[in-house]
């Protein structure tokens, strides 16, 4: 993980985090009543929750830059799970507000991690 840049270790962790809040929310019982996602999203919130941490040790132990897109895709379509609740009329507040951080946090971290090094341009040419 030495080779990345600050920013892509920052867009790392985010990633990290929002992979084990994946897996940790099957752990959450349904709701009795219906509310809150189906079970479907839930388990593949979760897959792509695994998928990201296995592409983390992978990042980890090599710095291996095609891991870090894997990540990125696994966090782009988890974070796509939670874009229908924005729609959907019958969808509780706090599951909106919870859908949207999810998204914005996915998003910084996405853009985070797919950031390089800057390359220096002498002046004048």
């Amino acid at each position: 993980m030495s080779t990345l840049t600050t920013r892509a270790k920052i867009g790392y962790w985010l990633a990290v985090v929002l992979g084990v809040v994946d897996v940790a929310f099957v752990l959450v019982p349904q709701q009795p009543d219906g509310q809150g996602p189906p079970w479907a999203v839930t388990v593949f919130s979760a897959v792509m929750g695994v998928i990201t941490l296995v592409a983390a040790i992978v990042v980890a132990r090599s710095g291996s830059r095609p891991a870090l897109r894997v990540m990125a895709v696994a966090r782009i379509l988890s974070g796509l799970t939670a874009v229908p609740a924005f729609f959907e009329p019958d969808v509780p507040p706090p599951f909106v507000a919870a859908g949207a951080v999810l998204v914005v946090l996915t998003i910084v971290a996405v853009v985070l991690m797919m950031s390089r090094a800057r390359s220096r341009v002498p002046a004048g040419t």
